[in-house]
């Protein structure tokens, strides 16, 4: 959509970046299923009609820290409720803007087709007044806020923008003096002026109008979605045009002046804004449930991290719906260390950790608030995930041989900057092949320095080198089949529980001997 015309303001603006800034973004969809990204996107996405364009920016990363902060400046001054209210209502009118022009341009009376355009040209004008109207009274901190806050206020008082608002209520004006009556004999229909007749809808009203009590059920039907006419609505139409031929005439020229008013400085603002509506409204109702979400400090060097009450993003969105508890952990990485061995029984919470450690990385790199109390991550070019997978019969190679392909060109790909996530990966062979492979991986691993995740029934692992931190999915000590979800920094204890287990559900053998007698 393009400027009507000159006079508008230039562009110094961008909420996603700084203005004139080359940023270098990677998109990376592969580790999305994996880390159950592509439900994070998918459900931020939904039901928007700018869902593709959201979904390209929600997978495109950087590792400029001035980014990252930048957009954590967006996000602050959105936490003002002022603010929110008047970007919301801004959002709501561009998207009706939007939503006439659309279906104007799918309708076949020309001027019906002009009297959406006039429409959407009053809903603009009175949407860009608002918002200048509410942003001067506002407190702005953020370099992207400001910088549009400047280009509205010009733009506001420009000629080109004066002059689409005095025609727009020039053109309004005349054609709400349009008033006709029509006469319906038989087949027959004359439209005349209206001059003082009797309105008859609203006498039936008053009549009627005694018999009322109280608030009443309405049966009135939408059966229409489509805003076109009918055959004797156009019919009708056109003969109100052969009445009043002036003031058609003044929306004729109108629509041919003002085709395309929609200011590019304002639509591209209202674009880049979806980007923080959009996950702002994802997040707010885990926020609600209790969740702490922060901005975390970035480093594009430094690999010393740590995080504070973090959790799954897809999960806690789940669980929250559903009214269920979840359980948030705790991860610091200090100097020199660099893998994750997390061990533990199963369905205590590996998987889980693992999936947030990613999670928090890609979210970090798109600039957005993170999930927990409080972050420092390392910015990283790429992430790489290795989960185990049931194995795919289409294959020629076995599963092991397909899992250490892949491994080859993840070690091959990766870099110093890189993370790599595996969980279970070594599951299909024997336990001595899979401590010994383990182990190499995990020394590829140390010899690139990247940063990386290792969810392995491998105890031995997590005791391989000073840089490895052992990590362990705790239970209830009073009942060990119990788990608590908690993922903490400790020795592998090399206990899987599985007995626990088996006496809970009465399937041990001397369970299983009685209950067959």
């Amino acid at each position: 959509m393009d400027a009507a015309g000159d006079g508008a303001p230039t562009m110094t603006f961008g909420l996603l970046g700084p203005p004139g800034r080359v940023v270098t973004v990677l998109d990376q969809r592969d580790h999305a299923p994996d880390l159950n990204l592509d439900q994070v996107v998918s459900g931020i996405t939904r039901d928007r009609e700018d869902g593709d364009a959201l979904e390209g920016l929600l997978f495109e990363r950087s590792r400029d820290v001035e980014l990252v902060g930048y957009r954590h400046e967006v996000f602050r001054d959105l936490e003002d409720p002022g603010v929110w209210s008047a970007l919301g209502r801004f959002s709501a009118s561009v998207r009706d803007v939007v939503s006439h022009l659309s279906q104007a341009g799918a309708m076949r009376v020309v001027e019906q087709r002009r009297g959406w355009t006039l429409d959407a040209g009053a809903i603009y004008c009175a949407a860009v007044g608002e918002l200048t109207r509410e942003l001067s009274g506002l407190e702005l901190r953020s370099r992207g806020m400001l910088g549009f806050r400047r280009y509205l206020d010009a733009y506001a008082r420009s000629e080109l923008f004066e002059r689409l608002q005095a025609e727009t209520g020039e053109c309004k004006a005349a054609l709400a003096g349009v008033s006709y009556c029509v006469q319906i004999d038989g087949p027959r229909v004359t439209v005349t002026r209206y001059a003082g007749e009797s309105d008859y809808s609203e006498e039936i009203q008053s009549v009627f109008k005694r018999f009322r009590q109280g608030a009443v059920r309405s049966y009135l039907v939408d059966y229409r979605l489509w805003p076109g006419m009918t055959r004797v609505g156009e019919e009708t139409l056109e003969l109100v045009v052969r009445l009043f031929p002036e003031e058609f005439a003044l929306l004729a020229k109108y629509s041919e002046k003002h085709a395309s008013f929609f200011d590019p400085g304002v639509y591209r603002f209202f674009r880049e804004l979806q980007f923080f509506i959009a996950y702002r409204e994802y997040v707010d109702p885990i926020s609600a449930a209790g969740l702490g979400f922060c901005y975390p400090e970035v480093d594009s060097r430094s690999k010393e991290e740590l995080v504070e009450d973090t959790f799954d993003l897809a999960l806690a969105k789940k669980l929250v719906s559903e009214g269920k508890k979840v359980v948030p952990n705790d991860f610091r990485l200090d100097d020199g260390e660099r893998i994750f061995v997390v061990s533990g029984p199963n369905q205590g919470g590996k998987t889980t950790f693992s999936r947030t450690y990613g999670q928090l990385h890609h979210l970090a790199a798109l600039g957005v608030p993170v999930p927990g109390r409080r972050a420092r991550l390392f910015l990283c070019d790429q992430i790489f995930t290795h989960f185990n997978r049931e194995e795919d019969p289409s294959l020629l190679a076995g599963k092991l041989e397909s899992d250490l392909l892949e491994l080859q060109r993840t070690l091959r790909a990766a870099t110093p900057a890189s993370i790599v996530i595996m969980n279970e990966v070594f599951s299909s062979t024997s336990l001595e092949d899979a401590r010994f492979l383990g182990a190499e991986v995990m020394r590829k691993l140390l010899e690139l320095d990247c940063l990386a995740v290792f969810v392995t029934f491998i105890d031995e692992l997590a005791s391989l080198a000073p840089s490895v931190v052992s990590m362990v999915s705790m239970i209830q000590p009073h009942n060990p089949s119990e788990r608590t979800f908690k993922v903490v920094r400790g020795p592998a204890d090399g206990l899987a529980y599985a007995l626990a287990i088996a006496e809970k559900y009465r399937l041990t053998y001397p369970q299983l001997l009685e209950r067959i007698a």
